[in-house]
């Protein structure tokens, strides 16, 4: 009797495990089209999608917004630009969506959450990708398809190795809003000029330049915190690169406002000239926030800033009338 007992109350645990029923995994939730197509939204990152402004540069140097179809031409231009740029960003994504997973923000994109599938970004992004430079070439000219092919083909290198090589990054990046830039003189077939070409190109690379140093400042003593390339370069550097290109950009703005000043002016007052005044307060107001290491994205920080937003519509003013030769 005394051995039984014991049994009995061995026994017991195994019956009760008999009677339960097994604890099944939750399944995973379904994807519905709506929650697929929202996360496809995200991933295109419609707040980048401002940088495609950048498309109209060219045409209002030129002066030729208000010319026939221009406006139509550059719609185009913009949407196959935000086509591209998504591509690029969904098949990032999906590459890196491991990666994404460990990371504490990152995490919550929508391919490293699970609500896009992996198979699903490749897919769309090269379509994408595809489908892009083959509109435009239809749609604009192979000039432009070219040129957006091109961008595709660097932004995707840059994904998948080019942002680990020091300097070329920086030059990638900015290369990117140069080709915005460009895009839609092509389109129009407007002729760039010398000192559109390098006044645009210095001022994305300050602004390129300043974002990285800041992203530097900031994840001073947090090793892994962002870019894992900001560990290869010293805040000493990149300050002397915003500095650089800062200076770069002011002086052929300069030379473009003072190559037209040898003649006579038409308008009220030589606002070409006096444009430079606005220019180098702006880049002198952006340096501030550079300095600081609080410059992140071009456009948060034009817009979270009331001075600089009303001195960036002074010189648009200015350039506007200059350009009208009002």
């Amino acid at each position: 009797m005394t051995e039984t007992a014991p049994l009995a109350d061995s026994a017991r645990p195994a019956v009760l495990e008999q009677r339960t029923p097994p604890r099944r995994a939750p399944s995973p939730r379904p994807h519905t089209l709506a929650a697929l197509l929202r996360g496809l939204l995200r991933t295109a990152r419609p707040r980048q999608w401002v940088k495609n402004v950048l498309v109209v540069a060219a045409p209002a140097a030129a002066g030729r917004l208000l010319a026939p179809h221009a406006v139509t031409r550059l719609a185009l231009v913009f949407v196959l630009f935000t086509v591209c740029a998504a591509a690029v960003y969904l098949i990032n994504d999906a590459r890196d969506a491991e990666a994404d997973r460990a990371h504490p923000a990152k995490r919550h994109r929508p391919v490293a959450a699970g609500q896009v599938p992996v198979p699903v970004a490749y897919a769309v992004g090269g379509t994408l990708g595809v489908l892009a430079p083959l509109l435009a070439a239809r749609l604009t000219s192979p000039v432009v398809a070219a040129l957006l092919a091109a961008y595709i083909g660097m932004q995707l290198a840059y994904c998948v190795s080019l942002k680990h090589v020091l300097v070329v990054d920086l030059a990638v990046v900015t290369s990117g809003f140069l080709m915005r830039a460009a895009a839609g003189g092509l389109a129009l077939g407007i002729p760039l000029s010398r000192w559109f070409l390098i006044t645009t190109g210095f001022g994305a690379l300050f602004m390129v330049s300043a974002k990285r140093y800041s992203e530097a400042v900031q994840m001073a003593g947090k090793a892994g915190a962002t870019r894992a390339l900001l560990t290869e370069y010293t805040t000493g550097y990149l300050r002397f690169v915003w500095q650089l290109a800062a200076g770069g950009a002011v002086l052929g703005y300069c030379l473009w406002a003072l190559e037209g000043g040898h003649g006579p002016h038409t308008g009220l007052l030589p606002w070409r000239q006096l444009s430079v005044v606005a220019f180098i307060l702006a880049i002198l107001r952006y340096a501030v926030f550079a300095d600081r290491g609080t410059a992140g994205e071009p456009e948060d920080v034009v817009l979270r800033d009331r001075a600089l937003a009303l001195i960036a519509l002074t010189w648009l003013a200015m350039y506007g009338l200059a350009v009208a030769k009002w």
